[in-house]
């Protein structure tokens, strides 16, 4: 295993996690000696944002944005281990970044990216603010391979087919990449 995180990644300045501007606001930059390339600008923002918590050691790969109207008005990565906060997932903290940045709780209009598929407790918050449509990468499959329980919670609620118009998977071998990099780094798993 790999102990130290710029290895994989090569030195990254993180993006101000939760607010719009600087680089991580620029579609489509890639953040130096990150291996992914998404083909979805956002997704690769979603991308750079998850590489910058796992090499903070926040938590898992998991990096979202919010958009409406072309503009990311929310990121969020995943921030468990940082917040000891088991809720404190990127979807969540990109939701509370959006509303916050256009002094709204009711995201109507907005789409949000992310890098693995949203667990039960984020694809209703998501629902609860009123997102448009989720794209995401990994599947709840992978996310389940890099040590991530959403599978078993999925079982309880009874599956996804009746949000397969919501929820649409993109930039899945880009993501993927980003786990294969997570998966070999050393990390603390919960």
């Amino acid at each position: 295993m790999l102990t130290d995180p710029t290895a994989v990644f090569g030195p990254l300045t993180p993006p101000p996690s939760g607010t719009p501007g600087g680089e991580a606001d620029t579609p489509g930059q890639t953040a130096p000696g990150l291996p992914v390339r998404a083909e979805n600008k956002y997704m690769q923002v979603a991308i750079e944002e998850a590489a910058a918590g796992i090499t903070l050691r926040h938590g898992g790969p998991f990096g979202c944005v919010v958009v409406k109207d072309g503009q990311v008005i929310g990121l969020g990565h995943n921030r468990v281990l940082e917040n000891n906060d088991p809720t404190c997932h990127g979807e969540i903290s990109a939701i509370r970044a959006a509303g916050e940045s256009i002094g709204t709780y009711d995201l109507s209009g907005c789409e949000l990216y992310t890098t693995g598929e949203p667990c039960p407790m984020c694809l209703c918050a998501c629902l609860w603010a009123n997102i448009s449509k989720v794209y995401y990468g990994c599947t709840i499959e992978d996310n389940q391979r890099i040590g991530f329980r959403d599978e078993k919670f999925d079982r309880l609620f009874g599956g996804r087919e009746a949000f397969s118009d919501y929820l649409v998977c993109i930039d899945r071998e880009a993501c993927l990449k980003l786990f294969d990099a997570y998966e070999h780094m050393d990390r603390t798993n919960y």
